[in-house]
Protein backbone atom coordinates (compact mmCIF):
# COMPACT_ATOMS: atom_id res chain seq x y z
CA UNK A 1 0.00 0.00 0.00
CA UNK A 2 1.14 3.34 -0.88
CA UNK A 3 0.20 6.83 0.63
CA UNK A 4 -1.64 7.41 -2.21
CA UNK A 5 -4.03 4.30 -1.56
CA UNK A 6 -5.11 5.96 2.37
CA UNK A 7 -8.01 7.96 0.99
CA UNK A 8 -9.55 4.54 0.12
CA UNK A 9 -8.98 2.52 2.53
CA UNK A 10 -12.02 1.57 4.71
CA UNK A 11 -10.16 2.05 7.92
CA UNK A 12 -11.19 5.98 8.94
CA UNK A 13 -7.94 6.15 10.90
CA UNK A 14 -5.83 5.60 7.60
CA UNK A 15 -8.04 8.05 5.94
CA UNK A 16 -7.40 10.56 8.80
CA UNK A 17 -3.88 10.00 8.15
CA UNK A 18 -3.88 11.00 4.58
CA UNK A 19 -5.41 14.23 4.95
CA UNK A 20 -3.75 15.18 8.56
CA UNK A 21 -1.04 12.57 9.48
CA UNK A 22 2.39 14.72 8.44
CA UNK A 23 4.82 16.89 10.47
CA UNK A 24 3.76 20.48 9.36
CA UNK A 25 -0.38 19.86 8.98
CA UNK A 26 -0.25 18.86 12.89
CA UNK A 27 2.09 21.77 13.31
CA UNK A 28 -0.47 24.60 11.90
CA UNK A 29 -3.59 22.79 13.82
CA UNK A 30 -1.22 23.35 17.20
CA UNK A 31 -1.11 26.88 16.26
CA UNK A 32 -4.59 27.06 15.21
CA UNK A 33 -5.32 25.73 18.76
CA UNK A 34 -2.81 28.34 19.72
CA UNK A 35 -4.83 31.27 17.97
CA UNK A 36 -2.23 32.04 15.32
CA UNK A 37 -4.41 32.83 12.50
CA UNK A 38 -2.11 35.13 10.08
CA UNK A 39 0.25 33.65 7.66
CA UNK A 40 3.35 35.49 8.33
CA UNK A 41 2.77 34.16 12.25
CA UNK A 42 2.81 30.46 10.86
CA UNK A 43 6.24 31.22 9.13
CA UNK A 44 7.56 31.99 12.46
CA UNK A 45 6.20 29.64 14.85
CA UNK A 46 6.17 26.57 12.76
CA UNK A 47 9.72 26.93 10.76
CA UNK A 48 7.81 26.23 7.62
CA UNK A 49 8.88 27.94 4.06
CA UNK A 50 5.95 29.88 2.56
CA UNK A 51 6.05 27.46 -0.31
CA UNK A 52 5.10 24.75 1.86
CA UNK A 53 2.75 26.84 4.52
CA UNK A 54 0.99 28.02 1.08
CA UNK A 55 0.53 24.08 -0.09
CA UNK A 56 -0.59 22.94 3.11
CA UNK A 57 -3.25 25.63 4.05
CA UNK A 58 -4.82 25.01 1.05
CA UNK A 59 -4.80 21.72 1.80
CA UNK A 60 -6.47 21.98 4.62
CA UNK A 61 -9.15 24.58 3.42
CA UNK A 62 -10.01 22.26 0.73
CA UNK A 63 -10.33 19.41 3.01
CA UNK A 64 -12.90 22.05 4.80
CA UNK A 65 -10.86 21.71 8.25
CA UNK A 66 -9.92 25.83 8.04
CA UNK A 67 -11.10 28.41 6.19
CA UNK A 68 -9.83 32.10 4.87
CA UNK A 69 -11.43 35.18 6.61
CA UNK A 70 -10.13 38.53 4.82
CA UNK A 71 -8.73 40.84 7.31
CA UNK A 72 -7.65 43.50 4.73
CA UNK A 73 -8.32 44.67 1.29
CA UNK A 74 -5.15 46.58 0.14
CA UNK A 75 -2.82 44.56 0.56
CA UNK A 76 -5.10 41.63 0.07
CA UNK A 77 -4.73 39.24 3.39
CA UNK A 78 -6.35 36.30 4.73
CA UNK A 79 -6.44 34.87 8.74
CA UNK A 80 -6.94 30.86 9.10
CA UNK A 81 -10.13 30.07 11.45
CA UNK A 82 -10.44 26.77 12.23
CA UNK A 83 -13.91 25.17 11.06
CA UNK A 84 -16.14 22.55 13.36
CA UNK A 85 -14.11 19.50 11.22
CA UNK A 86 -10.96 21.40 12.24
CA UNK A 87 -12.21 22.44 15.83
CA UNK A 88 -12.42 18.17 15.94
CA UNK A 89 -9.40 17.88 16.06
CA UNK A 90 -8.73 18.94 19.01
CA UNK A 91 -8.28 15.62 21.22
CA UNK A 92 -5.86 14.42 18.82
CA UNK A 93 -3.58 17.59 19.23
CA UNK A 94 -3.96 17.10 23.16
CA UNK A 95 -3.25 13.26 23.14
CA UNK A 96 -0.32 13.98 21.33
CA UNK A 97 0.58 16.42 23.60
CA UNK A 98 0.64 14.12 26.25
CA UNK A 99 2.19 11.80 24.92
CA UNK A 100 4.91 13.58 23.95
CA UNK A 101 4.72 15.01 27.23
CA UNK A 102 4.93 11.84 29.15
CA UNK A 103 8.00 9.94 26.94
CA UNK A 104 9.53 13.28 25.47
CA UNK A 105 10.03 16.34 27.75
CA UNK A 106 12.81 16.44 30.06
CA UNK A 107 11.29 18.52 32.39
CA UNK A 108 7.71 20.24 33.29
CA UNK A 109 5.25 20.18 30.11
CA UNK A 110 5.93 23.47 27.94
CA UNK A 111 2.37 23.66 27.67
CA UNK A 112 -0.57 23.36 30.42
CA UNK A 113 -4.01 22.97 29.73
CA UNK A 114 -6.48 25.13 31.82
CA UNK A 115 -10.35 24.21 32.33
CA UNK A 116 -11.91 27.48 31.56
CA UNK A 117 -15.13 26.63 33.81
CA UNK A 118 -13.09 25.67 37.33
CA UNK A 119 -9.25 27.21 36.67
CA UNK A 120 -7.87 24.32 37.25
CA UNK A 121 -4.60 22.89 34.88
CA UNK A 122 -5.86 19.83 33.60
CA UNK A 123 -5.09 16.67 31.75
CA UNK A 124 -7.88 15.62 29.48
CA UNK A 125 -8.71 11.76 29.42
CA UNK A 126 -11.02 9.50 27.72
CA UNK A 127 -14.08 8.66 29.18
CA UNK A 128 -16.88 6.15 28.30
CA UNK A 129 -19.96 8.11 27.57
CA UNK A 130 -22.51 5.78 29.01
CA UNK A 131 -20.82 4.85 32.50
CA UNK A 132 -18.40 7.65 32.66
CA UNK A 133 -15.27 5.55 33.39
CA UNK A 134 -11.80 6.27 32.22
CA UNK A 135 -10.86 4.34 29.19
CA UNK A 136 -7.48 3.02 28.02
CA UNK A 137 -6.18 0.63 25.72
CA UNK A 138 -6.33 -2.41 27.88
CA UNK A 139 -10.13 -1.16 28.98
CA UNK A 140 -11.41 -1.75 25.28
CA UNK A 141 -11.87 -3.95 22.32
CA UNK A 142 -11.80 -3.67 18.71
CA UNK A 143 -14.50 -5.15 16.68
CA UNK A 144 -13.89 -4.26 12.45
CA UNK A 145 -16.78 -4.25 10.29
CA UNK A 146 -16.65 -6.53 7.88
CA UNK A 147 -15.80 -4.65 5.05
CA UNK A 148 -12.66 -3.65 6.95
CA UNK A 149 -12.49 -7.00 8.13
CA UNK A 150 -12.06 -8.47 4.23
CA UNK A 151 -10.04 -5.58 3.29
CA UNK A 152 -7.47 -7.01 6.22
CA UNK A 153 -7.87 -10.07 4.74
CA UNK A 154 -7.62 -9.27 1.32
CA UNK A 155 -4.07 -7.62 2.35
CA UNK A 156 -2.80 -10.48 4.02
CA UNK A 157 -2.74 -12.43 1.01
CA UNK A 158 -1.18 -9.65 -1.10
CA UNK A 159 2.20 -10.22 -2.37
Amino acid sequence: MSRSDLPSQTCTIARAVAQVGDEWTLLIVREMFLRTRRFDDFLRLTGMSSHLLSLRLKKLEAQGLIRREPYSERPPRHEYRLTEKGRDLWTVIIALKQWGDRWLSAEDTPLQIVHKTCGQVTKPQMTCPDCGEPIEAHDAEARLSQPFELERQAARRAP
